[in-house]
Order: C-alpha cells, then structure tokens, then sequence
C-alpha cells in the first residue's frame, strides 16, 4: 500500500513539473498560420489608422475652406463699408 502511494505522489510529482505541452516549439504550419494572422490583423490596423487619418484631413480642409470663405466675406462687408464711406 505504501509503495502504491508513493507511486502515485511520485506519478503526480513528475506530472506536474513537466512542461505543458503548448510550451514547446511551435511548428513551421503553426508559425505560419500565426504569422498570417498577425499580418492580417496588422494590415486592418494600418487600414483603419489610415481611414482615421483621412477623415481628419478631410475635416481640417473643410475648416480651412470655412475660415478662408468667412475671411473673404470679412472682406467684402469691409470693402462695401468703405465705398459707403466714400460717398
């Protein structure tokens, strides 16, 4: 009964300092997949990163555009109280 015991303690000793069987290496289909995945998953942020980066020059066009057009008004009201002025 002893010995069975201390088979079984010593069975449950070696198992658990064993390594896991996912710490060894990977496979070359295993890296390959995992490098495709990552490619993938790199790609789609680079996508996402440069639609983010358009749509914030596209918004500081448009306020360019708005300042240059409200600018250009400035100008005209400034010109036409002028002219009055003149008269």
């Amino acid at each position: 009964m002893k010995r069975l015991l201390a088979l079984v303690s010593l069975l449950g000793i070696t198992a658990l300092c064993a390594p896991p069987l996912r710490a060894q290496g990977m496979s070359v289909a295993e890296y390959q997949r995992k490098s495709a995945k990552d490619a993938r998953k790199q790609q789609k942020l680079m996508k996402k990163e440069a639609k983010r980066q358009k749509k914030i020059l596209k918004r500081a066009a448009k306020a360019q555009k708005k300042s240059l057009e409200a600018a250009r008004k400035a100008d005209a009201k400034a010109n036409r109280q002028i002219q009055l002025q003149q008269r």
